[in-house]
């Protein structure tokens, strides 16, 4: 159901099951990474609804609504790899994993979907393959062309996938990392793959795991840039639906509870192992086949919304300054459901010279440098970036030192005031 610049999501991503039941439902915002330059008086953001459904048929759990991919990730898209120190480490070891594993030739071509900055292939090419990344951000692909990785700045589709192979030959190796939860039409990105793929390749892509989500209540990761919220029982349907088949899932840990697919076409050369099925078990157990589960999530999300406003009503009530840490795109969730303000929020601060001297969307709370930290020394930081939390923590022990207190708002929000 079109509806201007976003539409309603009729059928199931994956199985095209028109069996959807809304499950879940947040507060609607704008796009979460639309970071302004500049605000004028009196302007306000289109805001869009947040729901999940579930899918009867093949339990995938999903966004409702659809907001034009053109407008999330083609304008004043700011996210970039190489500014999280943690995500370079988990690239590069990846990197060094998969070559080990599988036996990766120098004269491999290496495909990333969604390849951002070009961290990632810039290990791969480092060991002497080839490399191609695919991007729609022409921001970030500047940034990737610039550093020496040819990147086609465009969205993956089974089209391109044919002209790549017909330029380049076939893949030994497709990656993708965080972007295929960002696709409204993954089998089709799934039929490109498979065409792109030798015969003997290996697709591997990380996207976030809803098992971790429920279980931690992470749910700001709900944002309209996420349109999928992965298990391994759809998928393993979808991938058998496209001619491939899963060969091995592993739980990972980069942006806070992850799984690495590992995929190849149907009845390749690499072994199956228990850990697809494994995983299938243990969704069933938590109850991920039932869209009651969702349900009941939503209202334990309440309960650490309610604990969350206490913290900061009384701390604000004695006087105290808050600001927060990490301009993410989750923030702009957070901040909608928890209901916080500039009222409550002064500053925000973030490592990415991208997300520098903006207002945050919707709230239009000011983003800054990490030094406003030291210059301003609010009693309270709201770390937004929790997936992080540990790192950030450690960098600015400084700010502990000197009497700082940081909030981690989930699972359950805490007040931290020194480091073990």
């Amino acid at each position: 159901m079109k509806q201007g610049d976003f539409y309603r999501k009729e059928n199931c991503r994956l199985c095209d099951s028109s069996t959807l039941e809304k499950s879940l439902v947040l507060t609607p915002t704008p796009p979460g990474n639309n970071f302004l330059k500049e605000i004028q008086e009196g302007f306000k953001e289109k805001e869009y609804p947040l729901e999940l459904y579930f899918c009867c048929e093949c339990f995938h759990i999903q966004l409702g609504h659809v907001v034009d991919p053109s407008f999330l990730f083609q304008n004043n898209y700011s996210y970039v790899s190489s500014t999280s120190s943690v995500f370079v480490k988990h690239l590069e070891d990846y990197s060094k994993y998969v070559i080990d594993k599988f036996d990766l030739r120098k004269d491999s071509l290496i495909v990333d979907i969604g390849s951002n900055d070009g961290t990632c292939l810039s290990f791969f090419k480092e060991s002497g393959m080839r490399v191609l990344g695919v991007d729609p951000a022409k921001e970030v692909c500047d940034i990737a062309i610039d550093n020496g990785i040819d990147t086609l700045n465009d969205f993956f589709t089974a089209n391109l996938a044919n002209e790549i192979e017909n330029k380049y030959g076939q893949a030994s190796l497709i990656t993708s990392h965080n972007a295929c939860a960002h696709i409204d039409d993954l089998s089709s990105v799934i039929k490109g793959v498979e065409s792109l793929l030798h015969e003997t390749g290996v697709f591997i892509m990380e996207v976030g795991y809803f098992v971790d989500v429920f279980e931690n209540k992470w749910f700001d990761t709900i944002y309209h840039e996420h349109l999928d919220f992965h298990t391994v029982a759809p998928l393993e349907k979808m991938f058998e639906k496209n001619n491939m088949e899963l060969i091995r899932v592993e739980r990972v840990s980069p942006q806070g509870g992850s799984i690495r697919v590992f995929s190849q076409k149907k009845n390749g050369v690499h072994h199956k192992d228990s850990t697809v099925q494994e995983l299938i078990d243990l969704e069933s157990q938590i109850g991920l086949d039932s869209s009651k589960t969702l349900k009941n999530f939503e209202k334990n999300i309440n309960i650490v919304k309610d604990d969350f406003k206490t913290i900061i009503r009384d701390i604000k009530s004695d006087g105290a300054t808050v600001a927060a840490f990490g301009a993410a795109t989750k923030a702009t969730t957070l901040m909608y459901h928890f209901q916080l303000d500039k009222e409550d929020i002064e500053f925000i601060v973030d490592d990415n010279p991208l997300k520098q001297n903006v207002f945050s969307p919707g709230k239009h709370i000011p983003v800054v440098s990490s030094e406003k930290i030291y210059e301003q020394m609010p009693d309270y930081i709201v770390i937004l970036a929790w997936n992080f939390a540990e790192s950030i923590m450690q960098q600015h022990k400084k700010y502990l030192e000197l009497g700082g207190s940081f909030i981690l708002p989930m699972p359950e929000p805490v007040v931290v005031d020194s480091l073990k």
